[in-house]
C-alpha cells in the first residue's frame, strides 16, 4: 500500500470517528472508498481506450473531442445515486468545469509534491470526510498521471501537432493545460457523496 493511501485511510477513519453522530459508520465509509476507487479506475480505463482508439483510427485533430465531449458525458453518467464525479486540474483547459475547489486544490498540490519526491503517480489518491457549507461529504481524489499519448494535446510545443495547436487555440483561447511531461500530474478524478446535510 503506498504511503499516500495509508495516510488517506487514517484520515478517513479518524474523520468518521469524530463525526459519528452525523456520518455513516466507518465500515460504510470504507465501502464508499472502495466504490470510488472502482469508479475512478473504470472511468480512466474507458476514457483511455476511447482516446487510444481515436488516435489510431482518426486524425489526431479529432482526438480532442474525447476530453471535450466524451469525458464530461461520462462524468455525468457516473454522477448518479447521490454521487458527483468530475475531472479537475491545477492547469485546467475548460474553465467552466475543470477548476478545483479548495479541498481539491490542496490535495492536487499535495499530489505534485509527492510526484516531485519520486512516488509513483499512478498510486496517488486521497480520501476524507470534509465539512462543507451544506453538510458533511465523503471526498475522494485519484491522480491522473500524464501518459505519452496525452502529450499530443497537453505536451510542450514540440509535442503538439500544428493542426491540434490550431484547434486548441480556437476552442480554448485561455488554455493552461499544456507543457506537461510524462508522469506529471495532469489532474485528478474527483468523487464526492454527501453523508449529512446541515440544516
Amino acid at each position: 500500500m503506498p504511503k499516500f493511501m495509508t495516510k488517506s485511510l487514517l484520515i478517513l477513519i479518524a474523520s468518521a470517528s469524530s463525526t459519528c453522530v452525523f456520518a455513516d459508520s466507518p465500515k460504510e465509509q470504507i465501502h464508499y472508498l472502495e466504490q470510488s476507487r472502482a469508479t475512478a479506475h473504470e472511468f480512466m480505463q474507458s476514457l483511455g481506450r476511447k482516446l487510444k482508439s481515436l488516435l489510431e483510427t482518426a486524425d489526431k485533430e479529432n482526438a480532442f473531442i474525447v476530453c471535450k465531449q466524451i469525458a464530461p458525458a461520462m462524468a455525468a453518467d457516473y454522477s448518479k445515486d447521490g454521487w458527483i464525479v468530475k475531472r479537475v486540474s491545477l492547469k485546467s483547459r475548460n474553465k467552466s468545469m475543470g477548476v478545483p475547489d479548495t479541498w481539491e486544490r490542496r490535495e492536487l498540490e499535495g499530489f505534485d509534491r509527492h510526484h516531485l519526491s519520486g512516488e509513483p503517480t499512478d498510486e496517488l489518491e486521497m480520501s476524507a470526510i470534509v465539512d462543507e457549507v451544506d453538510g458533511l461529504w465523503f471526498r475522494y481524489l485519484k491522480a491522473i498521471p500524464t501518459q505519452p499519448m496525452c502529450l499530443q494535446c497537453h505536451g510542450k510545443a514540440e509535442d503538439i501537432p500544428d493542426g491540434v495547436k490550431t484547434i486548441l487555440a480556437h476552442e480554448y483561447p485561455n488554455d493552461d493545460a499544456i507543457n506537461y511531461s510524462v508522469g506529471e500530474i495532469r489532474g485528478a478524478i474527483s468523487i464526492k457523496r454527501q453523508i449529512f446535510a446541515h440544516e
